[in-house]
């Protein structure tokens, strides 16, 4: 994955566990609100989180080469 923002595949998966559990959550606040669907879903981003936490998200970062600001004068 050079040149990309991808990230590593245990950071999908923490983010695919936060939408899954945001996703719970707000089906279950459309229908009626169901208000213990609405908790599992909490419960479920709260996993995710840790899970975030576990695999240290916010180090996964794939950079780039520097960039090289335009020369005003080729405009």
């Amino acid at each position: 994955m050079a040149g990309s923002h991808g990230g590593s595949p245990k950071s999908w998966l923490a983010v695919i566990v936060i939408l899954l559990g945001f996703t719970v959550g707000g089906v279950a606040l459309c229908l009626g609100p169901n208000w213990t669907f609405f908790w599992v879903g909490a419960g479920i981003v709260a996993i995710g989180g840790v899970i975030a936490l576990a695999v240290d998200i916010f180090s996964d970062v794939i950079i780039d080469a520097p960039r090289v600001p335009m020369d005003q004068g080729n405009s």
